[in-house]
């Protein structure tokens, strides 16, 4: 396998660490010392860095503002974010941006893209479901109006879904939902809408999440992405994208705990020369070697639509099923080998862990992709 990227990738990511060179992880207050969210909303300074480096349009198509450029470009930059815990919606606006622009009607990508690449229009997905373990398409229902569109609309959602991210500050969130005829349709939901109301919940990395309701929310055709596969893309870049950024904050761990141990010293001898200590360092940048193999073949196979003897969603779960186990792994020894110290709040290892254990579970544990692969197995066996 050939994981060059091309000038184009090198250039965005080199776009990348310019904008969150001098991001602090630690710029908001610790979530182990804060009993609700860290913060009321994203970084909105640094979303605007990032749309005048032109990398909030880094996937759209030229037309529409863009760079052009795919999802492999867009998992260079979110690894590059996730070093320095970046609380920006990078991924969920980027990935609904995406799938507007491959399914949704021309009149819909005209009149959103462009104000996305500008930064003027922050979109979010929720794709957790009712409880994170069934399916989020069957936690809301969306029905046609009998009247046909006697007010203006067409379509009438109900449900709920919980655990949103950015939902409070984004402008449209994309919510996946089940038609009676059992269709899957992804409505793009204004956050100010009728009938749509937020509460509040939190993460583990101490973010403010949402709890959606919606109470007979009424949209326009427009709003309402009906084409086969929606959903589907729109999940498998999700994923990609956490895997992404799971890679970028396992690398920064791992690199803050080859600096802690190379510094600390026992016996009059720094711990990194230690045997143990160098096992199981090299242990966890083994992992990291796998989740970035993992990554970089699921990307290619969504970029590319490269056939292979299983369906893209396979190399997806692979890559998710790493990412969810290794960068839990990587933290764990991590903490470990920075002893008491990894625990201090005023030391950033902490937030790491909790942005790590976030990642793991975020569209689903490992456990939950080995299942998938394994059903992926059973219906496509391999000769």
């Amino acid at each position: 396998m050939d994981f060059t990227f091309t000038e184009e990738q090198q250039a965005a990511v080199e776009a990348a660490r310019a904008v969150f060179s001098d991001v602090p992880p630690d710029g908001v207050p610790s979530p182990a010392l804060t009993p609700g969210a860290v913060a009321d909303d994203f970084d909105r300074p640094l979303w605007s860095r990032l749309a005048a480096a032109d990398l909030l349009g880094l996937v759209l198509a030229p037309e529409h503002g863009g760079a052009g450029l795919d999802t492999i470009a867009l998992c260079l930059v979110l690894r590059e974010s996730a070093r320095v815990l970046a609380r920006v919606p990078l991924l969920e606006t980027s990935a609904v941006a995406m799938t507007v622009q491959r399914y949704a009607d021309e009149r819909t990508a005209a009149a959103l893209l462009p104000r996305v690449g500008r930064g003027e229009l922050v979109l979010t997905a929720a794709s957790n479901g009712r409880s994170g373990h069934d399916p989020a398409e069957l936690a809301v229902t969306a029905h046609r109006d009998g009247t046909h569109g006697t007010d203006g609309t067409d379509w009438v959602l109900d449900g709920l879904q919980s655990a949103v991210p950015w939902a409070h500050g984004a402008d449209r969130i994309a919510v996946p939902a089940h038609t009676p005829e059992g269709h899957t349709v992804l409505a793009l939901v204004p956050r100010t809408h009728p009938g749509l109301t937020l509460a509040e919940q939190y993460s583990t990395s101490g973010e403010l999440l949402a709890e959606l309701h919606l109470d007979a929310v009424r949209l326009t055709e427009a709003d309402v992405i009906t084409a086969d596969g929606a959903w589907d893309w729109l999940r498998d870049i999700l994923t990609t994208g956490t895997c992404a950024l799971a890679l970028g904050l396992g690398e920064q761990v791992l690199t803050m705990t080859s600096q802690y141990t190379g510094k600390r010293e026992q016996f009059g001898h720094p711990v990194a020369t230690f045997q143990a200590v160098a096992v199981q360092a090299a242990d966890r940048y083994i992992d990291l070697r796998a989740m970035e193999v993992t990554l970089w073949q699921a990307a290619w196979r969504i970029s590319t639509g490269a056939g292979g003897p299983l369906p893209p969603a396979a190399d997806i779960a692979v890559a998710k099923i790493w990412a969810s186990e290794g960068v839990r792994r990587v933290v764990q020894t991590a903490q470990h080998l920075h002893g008491g110290f990894g625990a201090d709040t005023d030391y950033p290892l902490h937030r790491y862990h909790a942005w790590a254990k976030q990642l793991e579970l975020a569209l689903g544990p490992a456990a939950a992709h080995e299942e998938a692969l394994g059903d992926l197995l059973a219906a496509h066996p391999l000769a």
